[in-house]
């Protein structure tokens, strides 16, 4: 038997070395994903080095609805900008102005509910 690493274990394994290198620390918590270490970065954040992803620890169920919803606000802010720019792309190509009226309309809804949902992730 041999004691070789895999290409993915040997690029995982300098993950972690470049982590501890930078002053991050190895918690005694495991990644929920994948069950690797997970390590507390510099500025507070925990991250799994394997997963390549920040993780968030909930100690209670009130404390996951509000990381959720807040999770979840997050993603649509980004859809929604996703989305303006989309608009404005087209609305720099379109020439006909009957066109130019519906995607204007559309924008403005963009805009107001990027406005909604900046405001309830500010409550």
């Amino acid at each position: 038997m041999t004691c070789e690493t895999k290409p993915n274990d040997e690029q995982y394994i300098k993950r972690m070395a470049d982590l501890l290198r930078q002053g991050s620390t190895m918690t005694e918590l495991a990644c929920p994903v994948c069950a690797s270490p997970i390590f507390k970065l510099k500025n507070g954040d925990l991250w799994c080095a394997k997963c390549e992803k920040k993780v968030i620890v909930v100690r209670e169920d009130a404390e996951l609805a509000k990381i959720t919803s807040a999770l979840s606000l997050e993603t649509l802010e980004t859809t929604l900008l996703a989305k303006i720019q989309e608009i404005q792309e087209k609305m720099q190509r379109e020439t006909n102005v009957e066109e130019l009226q519906k995607l204007g309309s559309t924008l403005s809804g963009l805009l107001e509910n990027l406005e909604r949902v900046r405001k309830a992730k500010k409550l």
